[in-house]
C-alpha cells in the first residue's frame, strides 16, 4: 500500500496542473468555507425543504465546510485532553440536523469554518513574514585563504576568518573590517536612511549593504548569532506570545464547553426519572437545548461587527490583518514612533542654500550638479533634484575623484572644486562660514555639504528629512485623546530632538538598535497597559511584533508590512485617528451584540427546561437572535 501511495504522489506532482494544487492549498480551508456556504445557499432557493437533494446539499455543506474544524476539534480533543468550542460546533449542528433542523446546523458550520478559514489565513501571513526576513541574509560568503578565495556556506565561517565583500553586496555576517573602506547602507539594522561611512576596525553587521568599496572583514560571531538572526528570532518569539485576552477567551472555551455538554448528557436523562417526562420529550428538550446553547449568536456578536469594521477601514486605506486588532486599537494608551519613513518622509531634502557671494550662484550650482549627478549617494541625489530646478548649464568635468567619507573632488577650467563634509572643506573654515551658520543647521538635525572653490567655501548646502506634513496634526490628535507618543529611532540625539520636537512627540529615544527599541516597548508596557509602535524597515519589526498592536506604513519593507496588525496602505498617519474611532464604535456595537445573544441564550435554556419553548420557537429565537446580531453588526459599512 505505502508502495502504491508513493508511486500515486510521484504521479500527481509530474502532472502539469500540480502547481495550480499548490497556489490553491494555502486557502483550501477558506474555499471549503466558501464552498459550503454556496451549497446552503443553493439547497435554500431551488429544492424544496423536505426533500432528498435537500437533505444531499446539506450533508456535503456539512462534511465540506466543517472537515477541518471537526479534525482539529477531534485531534486537540485526544492530544491535550481538554474540550473545546470547535467540538461543540460540530456536536451542535449534527443534534440540529438529527432532529430535522438541517439549515441551522449548516449555517453554524459556515459562519465558525469562516472564522477558522480567516485564522490560517494569518498564520500563513505570519509565517511567510519570517521566511522574508531569512531571504535577506546572504547563504554564502567569500572566504579569503592562503590559496585565494573560497565560496563557502555562511554556516561554514567561524569567528576570525576573513571574508571579502564585494561593492553591491550584502554582508553575510557580523564582522570588523580589516581592509579597505566604504559606505555601508544600513537601514535594514538601523532603520536609517543614509549610508554609514566605514573605515578599519569598525564593525559591520549581516543584511546590510556594502555600496562603494570592496572590504575583507574579519568575522566576530558565528551566522546563527548576528545581529540580524536576533532580529529574526525577537520576531518569533513575540509572535508566539499569547495576549492575556487570548488566554482568557482559551480557559473560558474549555469551561463552556463542559458545561453545556455536561446539561445535555444530564438533560437526556434526569428529567425522565425525575420529572417523569416520556423518553421522547427527554431527548426532544436535551436536543433544543444542544440547538439553543449553541453560541450562533454569540459568533456572530463579533465576527460580522469584525468584518464590517475590517471592510471599511480597507476603503479609507487601513488594513487589519484580524479583528482582534480591529478590537485592540481603541485600548491603545501609548504609541511608539519610528522616526525614518514614518514620522519623516524616509529621504533627504535640501532645505538650505547659503551662498557666500550671489554672483557666483549660476557657477556653482552648475559645477555641483555635474559633480554629484555621478555619485548614487543619497545627499547627492537629493542636492542634485533640488538645483536641477533652476536653469543653468550642462557642464563636463574635466577630473572627478571621490574621496571616501569625506566627499568628492572635481576640476575645471583650472579651478580645484569640493564638495563635500566639514572635514573635507576645512573644519575651522567650515564653522566660521557666514558667521557659523553651519553650527546652527545641525543644531537643527540638518546635514551640512560644502562647495569649495581652490580651498575657499563659496557654497553651503544644508539637507534633512523632513517630517511628514500631516505627521504634526495626527500626534496632536493623539495626545488630545490621552495617548502618549514617543519616538524610537536609531538616529544621533541631534537630530532625533529635532524631529521630535517639529512633530510634537513628547519623548525620544535616539541612537536604537531593534533590540533596544523590543527593550523601551517592554519599559514602555510597565507604564502604559496597552502600546502600539508604528514602523516602516526591517529593523522596526522586532518591535512591531513585540508591541500589543504593530502599525507598518504602506510603503514600509516586506518584512514590517507581513509583520505588523495594520498598515497604513497611504501613508497617511493622520488616518490612524479615524481607525481609532472606528474600533471604539466596533467594540460598542460587539458588546451591544454579546450583551444581547447572552440574554437570549439564557431566555431560551430557562424557557427549555420550564417546557414553554418548544424546537421552532427555539431555533426562531435562537436564529433570529443572529440575525439581529448581525445586521446590528453590518451598521459599521455605512
Amino acid at each position: 500500500m505505502s508502495i502504491l501511495t508513493s508511486a500515486l504522489r510521484k504521479s500527481m506532482t509530474s502532472l502539469p496542473f500540480s502547481p495550480y494544487f499548490d497556489k490553491i492549498k494555502p486557502h483550501a480551508e477558506l474555499i471549503a468555507a466558501l464552498t459550503s456556504g454556496a451549497l446552503l445557499l443553493l439547497a435554500w432557493i431551488t429544492t424544496d425543504h423536505s426533500s432528498a437533494p435537500f437533505i444531499v446539499l446539506h450533508v456535503l455543506a456539512f462534511v465540506i465546510g466543517g472537515y477541518a474544524k471537526a479534525k482539529e476539534g477531534i485531534t486537540e480533543t485526544l492530544q491535550e485532553r481538554e474540550l473545546n468550542v470547535e467540538l461543540l460546533m460540530i456536536l451542535a449542528a449534527i443534534g440540529s440536523a438529527s432532529i430535522g433542523y438541517w439549515t441551522e446546523g449548516a449555517i453554524l458550520i459556515f459562519i465558525f469554518a469562516l472564522s477558522g478559514a480567516l485564522e490560517t489565513y494569518t498564520l500563513n501571513k505570519s509565517n511567510r513574514e519570517i521566511s522574508a526576513l531569512m531571504d535577506i541574509q546572504p547563504n554564502e560568503a567569500l572566504k579569503v585563504t592562503n590559496s585565494g578565495y573560497q565560496l563557502v556556506s555562511v554556516n561554514e565561517l567561524n569567528i576570525g576568518d576573513q571574508i571579502l565583500v564585494k561593492a553591491g553586496e550584502r554582508l553575510p555576517a557580523d564582522g570588523v573590517i580589516i581592509k579597505g573602506n566604504t559606505s555601508i547602507d544600513e537601514s535594514a539594522i538601523t532603520g536609517e536612511s543614509l549610508p554609514v561611512y566605514k573605515e578599519k576596525q569598525t564593525e559591520v553587521f549581516a543584511g546590510t549593504v556594502n555600496l562603494t568599496g570592496s572590504i575583507t572583514c574579519e568575522i566576530t560571531k558565528r551566522s546563527d548569532q548576528t545581529l540580524f538572526q536576533r532580529i529574526i528570532h525577537m520576531v518569533q518569539q513575540a509572535q508566539s506570545e499569547k495576549s492575556p485576552s487570548q488566554l482568557f477567551i482559551e480557559r473560558f472555551e474549555n469551561v463552556y464547553v463542559k458545561a453545556v455538554l455536561i446539561t445535555v448528557a444530564v438533560m437526556l436523562f434526569l428529567p425522565h426519572y425525575l420529572f417523569g417526562w416520556s423518553w421522547t420529550d427527554t431527548i426532544y428538550r436535551a436536543m433544543i437545548l444542544l440547538v439553543v446553547a449553541s453560541p450562533c449568536a454569540l459568533v456572530a456578536s463579533i465576527m460580522p461587527a469584525t468584518l464590517s469594521a475590517i471592510s471599511k477601514s480597507a476603503r479609507q486605506g487601513l488594513l487589519f490583518k484580524g479583528g482582534v486588532h480591529a478590537e485592540n486599537l481603541s485600548h491603545i494608551d501609548a504609541i511608539a514612533f519610528d522616526k525614518t519613513g514614518t514620522l519623516t518622509n524616509g529621504t533627504p531634502k535640501v532645505t538650505d542654500i547659503v551662498l557666500s557671494d550671489e554672483s557666483l550662484k549660476e557657477e556653482t550650482f552648475a559645477i555641483t550638479i555635474a559633480v554629484e549627478q555621478e555619485s548614487n549617494h543619497p545627499l547627492a541625489k537629493a542636492i542634485v533634484n533640488e538645483l536641477s530646478k533652476y536653469s543653468v548649464p550642462s557642464l563636463q568635468m574635466e577630473e572627478v575623484t571621490n574621496v571616501s567619507g569625506q566627499g568628492v573632488k572635481a576640476k575645471y577650467n583650472h579651478d580645484i572644486w569640493k564638495i563635500g563634509n566639514a572635514e573635507f572643506a576645512g573644519r575651522e573654515e567650515a564653522f566660521a562660514f557666514q558667521e557659523g551658520i553651519a553650527e546652527k543647521l545641525a543644531s537643527e538635525g540638518k546635514t551640512t555639504v560644502f562647495v569649495t572653490k581652490n580651498d575657499e567655501i563659496i557654497a553651503l548646502i544644508a539637507l534633512k528629512d523632513t517630517v511628514r506634513k500631516e505627521a504634526k496634526q495626527a500626534i496632536e490628535n493623539l495626545k488630545k485623546q490621552g495617548i502618549y507618543t514617543v519616538m524610537l529611532t536609531g538616529d544621533n540625539p541631534v537630530t532625533a530632538e529635532a524631529i521630535a520636537k517639529e512633530a510634537g512627540i513628547q519623548t525620544y529615544i535616539a541612537e536604537c538598535m531593534p533590540e533596544d527599541k523590543v527593550k523601551e516597548l517592554k519599559l514602555l508596557k510597565q507604564h502604559f497597559n496597552n502600546v502600539a509602535m508604528i514602523g516602516d524597515g526591517i529593523n522596526d519589526a522586532p518591535a512591531l511584533a513585540s508591541a500589543d498592536l504593530g502599525i507598518a506604513m504602506g510603503e514600509g519593507t516586506d518584512v514590517a508590512l507581513e509583520t505588523a496588525d495594520l498598515v497604513l496602505m497611504k501613508n497617511n498617519l493622520s488616518r490612524l485617528e479615524e481607525a481609532i474611532h472606528l474600533s471604539k464604535k466596533m467594540n460598542t456595537i460587539i458588546k451591544q451584540n454579546v450583551v444581547f445573544s447572552i440574554a437570549v441564550i439564557s431566555l431560551l435554556i430557562a424557557s427549555n427546561f420550564l417546557q414553554i419553548l418548544d424546537l421552532p420557537l427555539g431555533v426562531i429565537g435562537h436564529e433570529g437572535s443572529t440575525i439581529l446580531v448581525i445586521l446590528n453588526g453590518l451598521r459599521l459599512l455605512r
